[in-house]
Formats: structure tokens, sequence, C-alpha cells
């Protein structure tokens, strides 16, 4: 549909409206402050319609503006994002605009990180669920394991590291504020008490 078309389906549009209300031209006219001329050539399609007039317009009859032209309906929602191998762990996008707020479905292998597991801090916040097995967090000095159903949630400039040391995978749900990709080592805590 090309916007000509769009733009002359208008007319019949606003005269459905203002008869579905019971309203006449003039009582149009006084509630938006458009002529009973100017609201008929465009309800005839003889005017061409402007953001000046659809606005009040759409205000009268309590509708959105698309609603009045038709615009199209949204593009597909569904994310087909294809998944990420880094580091040993598989990252599938769950978003996809770039900037503000990631969603990730990270799935890590049986015994992921098991040595050598560094943490590093960024701006931002984090959300992490747990799908499936457990993953361990380390936040600082403390030392979490997280079950299926556990739910975590904190600052990312405390140092953090995620890993599976466990036999079988894990799989959670991520959140990352906007400074997610922006990541900075730390040294390692000398010391991690339990919780």
């Amino acid at each position: 549909m090309t916007d000509d078309d769009v733009l002359q389906n208008v007319g019949p549009r606003l005269r459905a409206l203002r008869q579905e209300n019971g309203a006449t031209l003039t009582d149009l006219s006084e509630t938006t402050g458009i002529s009973v001329s100017t609201l008929s050539r465009l309800e005839s399609g003889q005017r061409r319609p402007t953001l000046e007039l659809l606005l009040p317009l759409a205000r009268a009859h309590g509708v959105a503006l698309d609603d009045l032209v038709d615009a199209p309906g949204p593009a597909d929602p569904r994310v087909t994002a294809r998944p990420v191998q880094r580091d040993g762990m598989t990252l599938v996008p769950l978003t996809r605009q770039a900037g503000g707020l990631q969603a990730y479905k990270m799935a890590l292998p049986p015994r992921w990180r098991v040595e050598g597991t560094e943490q590093k801090a960024h701006d931002g916040y984090e959300w992490l669920y747990v799908l499936s097995g457990r993953i361990r967090l380390l936040l600082g000095q403390r030392d979490f394991v997280l079950g299926t159903g556990e739910v975590v949630e904190f600052d990312t400039r405390v140092p953090h590291a995620f890993s599976n040391p466990f036999p079988e995978p894990a799989e959670g749900l991520a959140l990352f504020g906007p400074q997610g990709e922006r990541m900075h080592v730390r040294a390692r805590p000398a010391d991690r008490a339990q919780p």
C-alpha cells in the first residue's frame, strides 16, 4: 500500500468515526476548531490530511493517530538471532536492538571454567535466572551456588564471574544493562568467604 492509498483511506475513516459517535460536522468543528468546510473536504477526500488536522481529530474521536491513517502493523516481533560461542559458553541473544537492555540465554557446558575463573567488573547492572542445572557466582568476596529457579541481581561494578564446575550442563537467562560489553579485569580477591 502506497502513502497515497493510506491518505485516501483517511477520509472514509474520519466519516465513519464521526458517524459512530453520532456527531455532526458542526459538532466536530466546535470540538476541534477546524472549519466545517475543511472537515467536509477531508471526509470526501478533496482535502489532503495533514498532521495539524489529524491530531485534534484523533483527540476528538478518542483514538490513536495510527487508527486514523491505518498505519501498517508492527514488523514480525520474533527474534531470530544466531547463537554465539564465547569462551566455551553458548550465548543466544534474545533481544535484537543494539544498546539498551540486552537479554541472553546462557548455556554453560559441564565443568566450564573450573580453573582460573577471573572476576571482571563493568558499568551497569545484571540479572540472572537459572533455568536448569547449577551456576556458581563469585561476587566480590562471596561465593554462591545458584540452583534451578534461583535469581540474582547485582551491580556489575562489583567484580564477578560465573562458572559451572558441576558434572551437568547449566542454562540461565541473563539481562545486562547498556554497559554490559565494556568489561574490565580486576584483581581476584585473596580470600572468598562462603555466604
